[in-house]
């Protein structure tokens, strides 16, 4: 068969859905057997737009997302996003065209060494000289991209190669389990949590994978040990539980700090060092038990005392057999800062000033989103908002990238997530700023015929520099600009377009949105003046009750 026959066979045998991405002439035979195919090519309008998605899919899937681009400017825009999956831990396999590489009349027309330029940012890479070769390099592709650490992978497809006739059959993936904690650290992070006196649990990014939520919420429920999460880390167990103390959504000073401040074992699940630290060890201090699927990577700031390396569910699972609630723990410090951060995500929440305030937005969004309605976040201020206000109330229904934190993948990756859930509601929310960087991605989701809720938050700025070119006493100096009219915009690629008027306005509007047919983009005026008050201060006079 031809080679690039040989190669949709091999995905198909990985089960892939979706190729993402933008052809171009060295793919045309992968393109004329991709379209004898079951797999459906999504054609975007731009390659990083197509890398967002597959790494989204592959975020909320654990089967590793695929892109498709051709060589030099195609394949050099796939860079971003795999940035964005390699540090995000989602898995993604990209391919990428090449001219061929047997006998070529084009000199270095468009050549760049694009397998030496993914090294870095990948976890393997992969220029295919031989038909025959295909199978193994598939197979080891989407395992490498799969197993954890999860990341990005790529393969080069050069059209003389791709044209070939080969002999040959994909292979299966072997059967595998992940290792699990040995018994004997298990004892010994035990021992540990007996001997604490207010032990706290921080689930991090690591936690969101591999279905762990279940342990941790039988964990939780057993133990009565209260819990914090960081932002890539949100809705692993529900944020209405009763032990949740926040999101460890800016630097220091908010709420989770100080009930890490009042803890002496911390029991950190899912640790990754991409994510700012929720808390900075120094010798001397609180205990740390690291729990994840790899060992610590150590730093000046994170040098855990005992590791459960292994499968995250399992070690959680094997800590809540063997341990029973302690008489001693002592959790009142912890519920006062609980008691005294629910006072304060209230505040702001019922004004209706205009234009809109983050509190106010952010409330509205979530009484407007269904449990597991998923919201996807572009990168700007307002993303530190929701993180920070907006309860999660299962895994993976909030979106956002606190790895890379790139803008321009917010819209994708609503889109990627549409396609993985079509019956559940999806919302876009992204600044003006980082919308406009996927924007023509809109005619893909009409193209597509989803149904889709855009927020497009304008303050005609960047505003999450703005604010830090603020907060450093820098006079206002090159982060503002001009919109197009977000309505005629939206209409101009058949989307339906919106803008609120009035605070009063959002809930109704949303509902609507939400509830209608089709791609809706709503542009929502913004005031982001109590950034400073909120994000860059000490927890505010009113949480006085913290102080013990």
């Amino acid at each position: 068969m031809k080679a690039a026959d040989l190669f949709m066979q091999c995905l198909e045998n990985e089960n892939v859905e979706y190729v993402f991405g933008v052809p171009g002439e060295e793919n045309l035979d992968f393109l004329d057997s991709l379209s004898r195919s079951p797999i459906t090519l999504i054609l975007t309008r731009h390659e990083q737009a197509a890398g967002f998605m597959a790494a989204t899919y592959g975020r909320l899937t654990g089967k590793a997302g695929v892109c498709l681009s051709t060589l030099g400017p195609g394949a050099t825009n796939l860079v971003t996003a795999a940035a964005y999956a390699q540090l995000g831990a989602m898995p993604m396999v990209m391919i990428t065209g090449q001219k061929p590489i047997k006998t070529s009349k084009q000199g270095q027309f468009q050549i760049i060494d694009v397998v030496d330029m993914m090294g870095p940012i990948t976890k393997y890479t992969k220029q295919i000289v031989n038909g025959g070769a295909i199978p193994s390099c598939v197979r080891e592709a989407f395992r490498v991209a799969e197993e954890e650490r999860p990341g990005a992978t790529h393969l080069e497809l050069p059209e003389d190669i791709a044209r070939e006739d080969v002999h040959g059959r994909p292979l299966t993936a072997s059967h595998a389990r992940r290792p699990v904690a040995e018994i004997k650290a298990i004892r010994h992070a035990l021992d540990l949590l007996q001997k604490a006196q207010r032990p706290l649990l921080v689930i991090g990014a690591g936690a969101n994978r591999k279905l762990t939520a279940k342990m941790l919420r039988a964990f939780v429920d057993k133990q009565g040990i209260p819990f914090i999460s960081t932002q890539m880390g949100k809705g692993v167990i529900d944020e209405h539980h009763a032990l949740f103390l926040g999101n460890a959504t800016v630097s220091d000073n908010d709420f989770p700090h100080r009930a890490i401040q009042r803890s002496d074992l911390i029991l950190n699940v899912g640790h990754d060092s991409v994510e700012k630290p929720p808390f900075v060890m120094t010798t001397g201090e609180r205990k740390v038990i690291h729990i994840n699927f790899a060992s610590a990577q150590v730093d000046p700031v994170y040098f855990p005392h005992a590791e459960l390396v292994g499968d995250i569910a399992n070690s959680i699972w094997q800590l809540n057999q063997s341990l029973e609630p302690q008489a001693h723990w002592d959790f009142n410090a912890m519920t006062r800062v609980r008691d005294a951060l629910n006072e304060d995500l209230e505040r702001g929440c019922d004004n209706a000033a205009f234009p809109v305030i983050p509190q106010r937005l952010v409330r509205d969004v979530r009484k407007v989103m269904p449990n597991e309605g998923i919201i996807a976040l572009d990168n700007g201020i307002y993303k530190i908002w929701f993180a920070r206000n907006y309860r999660a109330y299962c895994p993976n229904t909030v979106l956002l990238d606190n790895a890379l934190a790139a803008m321009g993948a917010g819209l994708p990756s609503a889109m990627a997530a549409k396609l993985v859930f079509p019956e559940k509601k999806v919302l876009a929310i992204c600044g003006d700023g980082g919308f406009m960087m996927n924007s023509q991605e809109i005619e893909t989701a009409v193209r597509l015929g989803m149904d889709l809720v855009v927020l497009v938050l304008n303050d005609s700025a960047y505003g999450m520099i703005k604010w830090k070119q603020q907060a450093m006493g820098m006079e206002n100096y090159g982060l503002e600009f001009d919109n197009p009219d977000f309505v005629k915009y939206a209409q101009s690629y058949g989307a339906n377009g919106h803008r609120l008027k009035n605070t009063e306005d959002l809930i109704p509007l949303l509902t609507t949105c939400l509830e209608g047919e089709g791609v809706h983009v709503i542009d929502v005026p913004v005031d982001y003046s109590e950034n400073d008050r909120i994000l860059n201060k000490d927890i505010p006079e009113q949480s006085r009750a913290l102080k013990v």
